[in-house]
């Protein structure tokens, strides 16, 4: 089955792929840090949409869509912001994620400084997202 990107249902297997993936679980041990991705407009994507997942020394706790009531109330380690299509682009493997982050593809907000540390456990989530089987807009 083909999951939307980005949806709750996507999010929804992502959270499933991740918790049931023994090397993500390996590699990402150590790792403590929820993140929001603020994915802007673009390609088929009109309005903005916030997708917060909550990792947790190798698991996902929780994944849900960022309603406007729910902004506030959020305040994640991590914010990932790009464009739809360098969302995609990346999801498609066209685009390296750390590549991203240099180059300001994809801006983060938080300790980068963890981040780049921390480069085994982004690829592998990345490779886990990848992995989910995904339809775009």
């Amino acid at each position: 089955m083909a999951y939307k990107f980005p949806s709750a249902a996507w999010l929804d297997a992502l959270k499933e792929k991740l918790n049931s993936d023994e090397k993500y679980a390996r590699i990402a041990k150590n790792w403590e840090g929820d993140i929001m991705f603020h994915i802007e407009p673009g390609g088929g994507l009109t309005e903005p949409i916030k997708l917060y997942i909550d990792l947790w020394y190798g698991t996902c706790r929780e994944v849900f869509e960022v309603g406007a009531a729910q902004e506030d109330k959020i305040n994640p380690a991590y914010i990932l912001s790009a464009p739809y299509d360098n969302f995609q682009r990346i999801l498609d493997n066209q685009l390296d994620p750390m590549q991203a982050m240099i180059t300001r593809k994809l801006r983060v907000k938080g300790s980068m400084s963890y981040m780049m540390r921390n480069v085994p456990v982004v690829l592998d989530f990345v490779r886990c997202a990848q992995e989910i089987d995904s339809e775009y807009l």
